[in-house]
């Protein structure tokens, strides 16, 4: 029975520190769900506040189904809020929304590491529907010609491409919560307890994003380690 230690020692942390920031966020989430803003206004309301006060009212706002589903789309320069964000007046729904529009504040203003982040989309796409079959494929046939491993290190490079977009995500969705923290203070939307209540649902939500990050890497390197152990042998 073969006993894969690569994954053991360089993965399975990153795993288990993601299945942990997934629980957190959505215990994090459920907890201020329950915390009602006094203002009384909804994510949608707060969405559509912050937009507007940063002149983006050509930017629409539509609801979608699926819990923690909310997002920026840039393709139809449009915010999508899931049924628990947008006609909610919790704490939680005011951060997340807000939390989008600075995505869409991002866009309008060209923020560079969203321009990156955009342009190394396709390849990022590309690279993760190739590497592993390439790696795959180079591990197998290097044991007929070493000249084939050349394909796993391929596959090596094209991963890397995963590991370069989740590196360039991180800055903007901090740099989208930052937003709209600030706008949330300067505009009155939230605050005393309610506001440390969206920073908290935010922070767990960046957490998800860190801890993905780690998990790309680590495979990475366990990759890394596969491919360099077989060339030896």
């Amino acid at each position: 029975m073969y006993f894969d230690y690569t994954y053991v020692i360089f993965v399975l942390p990153a795993v288990i520190l993601s299945l942990w920031a997934s629980w957190n966020v959505k215990r994090t989430f459920r907890k201020y769900s329950e915390q009602m803003n006094s203002r009384g206004i909804t994510g949608a309301q707060a969405a559509r506040q912050v937009l507007d006060a940063n002149h983006l009212q050509n930017v629409p706002i539509q609801r979608v189904g699926v819990e923690l589903s909310d997002h920026f789309d840039p393709r139809s320069n449009a915010i999508f809020l899931s049924d628990s964000v947008y006609g909610s007046t919790s704490t939680a729904a005011v951060g997340v929304a807000c939390h989008e529009v600075g995505h869409a504040i991002q866009h309008a203003e060209n923020y560079l590491p969203i321009q990156i982040r955009q342009a190394i989309l396709p390849a990022a796409g590309f690279g993760a529907k190739l590497s592993i079959p390439l790696l795959i494929a180079g591990l197998f046939l290097s044991s007929y010609s070493q000249k084939l491993l050349y394909l796993a290190y391929a596959g090596i490079l094209l991963y890397g491409l995963c590991v370069l977009f989740q590196v360039v995500t991180l800055p903007t969705e901090f740099d989208a919560s930052k937003r709209a923290l600030v706008s949330i203070e300067r505009m009155g939307l939230l605050e005393g307890e309610e506001l440390i209540g969206a920073k908290k649902v935010l922070r767990a939500a960046a957490l998800t994003y860190v801890a993905g990050l780690a998990t790309t890497m680590m495979q990475l390197l366990r990759f890394i380690v596969m491919v360099n152990n077989r060339k030896r042998d």
